[in-house]
């Protein structure tokens, strides 16, 4: 294992599981690692499940990087903390391309690589929506409304079906975001600066491990010709598409993700499969965490 760089921190995290293999679970930039739990648990009877929330998220104190590759130095610190020397990595969103990162400069860590609602490189639109939310959370930093930062950042991410079938543990949901302290929309804005403008191309030849893409077809955060240019990118990568879900898989639908990602696991190192589309599981409420 390589000595902790010295920029790292160490992040709040925890294991739990059983097996030999570890998959570390990497979040989505508003995300914190209890919400992974409807993926994670059903998981845990065959490997060690490792959740961890990033420099800025609200569980890790201290500034968030903004940079994607200024968080892989932290990941490197907790699995040496941890002792642990090669794990499988599933990430969503802004979690997917740190993941993408570690697996393509850090090769010797990680066995395979699921990335979820993920993109090659920032979509056309992203720059204007990233500098539209960090507007808004500076107006929620400087005595704004939370409850209408949340309105807004919902729509964007959830489909109008699930936010319809949901509307009550959304309603819970609002109400705790008014609660959340300050630091965490402070480390929003910098989550939110890395993912303003990346370019992962040239990083996506030089992985190797066995590598899931999974695409929501009703994204509108990372639209599909930037995900299948995604997988088209890393050799033999696999890429499932949810016919239904928006951006926030990990929530509308764990369980199809969870079959999909534990097949995948299951058959890792056979010849890639051709991109399918896999049947949806009636969708789940979110985790309240």
């Amino acid at each position: 294992m390589s000595p902790n760089p010295a920029n790292a921190s160490l992040l709040t995290h925890r294991l739990r599981g059983q097996g030999d293999e570890t998959v570390l679970l990497l979040n989505g930039g508003m995300m914190t690692f209890r919400a992974w739990a409807p993926v994670a648990h059903p998981l845990e009877s065959r490997y060690r499940i490792l959740g961890c929330d990033f420099r800025g998220q609200l569980r890790t104190p201290g500034e968030a990087p903004s940079r994607l590759e200024d968080h892989l130095p932290d990941l490197l610190a907790l699995l040496d903390h941890l002792e642990l020397e090669r794990v499988h990595v599933m990430g969503t969103s802004f979690g997917a391309e740190v993941a993408l990162l570690l697996a393509a400069r850090h090769p010797q860590r990680v066995l395979t690589l699921a990335a979820v609602t993920a993109a090659d490189r920032t979509p056309s639109q992203m720059p204007a929506n990233a500098k539209d939310a960090q507007r808004r959370v500076r107006e929620v930093l400087a005595g704004g409304d939370r409850r209408a930062f949340f309105d807004a950042v919902v729509l964007d991410l959830y489909t109008d079906e699930w936010r319809y079938a949901y509307a009550s543990e959304l309603a819970l949901r609002r109400e705790q975001s008014a609660q959340l302290p300050e630091s965490w929309y402070r480390g929003l804005l910098g989550i939110l600066e890395a993912i303003q403008d990346f370019d992962l191309t040239p990083d996506l030849g030089r992985i190797r491990c066995p590598t899931l893409v999974v695409h929501a077809a009703k994204d509108e955060v990372m639209p599909a010709p930037r995900v299948r240019a995604l997988a088209a990118a890393i050799p033999g990568a696999e890429l499932r598409i949810h016919p239904t879900a928006g951006h926030v898989l990990v929530v509308e639908d764990p369980a199809w993700l969870t079959q999909v990602y534990r097949d995948f696991l299951q058959r890792r190192g056979a010849p890639a499969a051709s991109p399918s589309i896999s049947q949806p599981t009636p969708p789940a409420p979110p985790s309240t965490s």
